[in-house]
């Protein structure tokens, strides 16, 4: 039963990093998204290299705060 368990284990830590990056790859698209329209409101016109640059910034903070939470298990 221990091989079966180390498996499952494996498994289920295989399934929760697909899921954690698709997580990170649409937040990083709404979080450029926001940037943008807040750019447009307040009638800027920055590159798309900054717009990217800023949302990949902010959607990586907002993943490292996200990661740093420890369960209590």
């Amino acid at each position: 039963m221990g091989v079966l368990d180390s498996l499952g284990g494996l498994a289920a830590s295989i399934v929760s990093a697909v899921i954690f990056l698709v997580f990170a790859i649409l937040s990083l698209f709404v979080t450029v998204f926001i940037v943008d329209a807040a750019a447009r409101i307040a009638d800027l016109d920055p590159q798309d290299s900054f717009v990217v640059l800023s949302g990949s910034i902010l959607a990586a903070a907002a993943i490292v705060a996200g990661g740093g939470v420890v369960s209590s298990e």
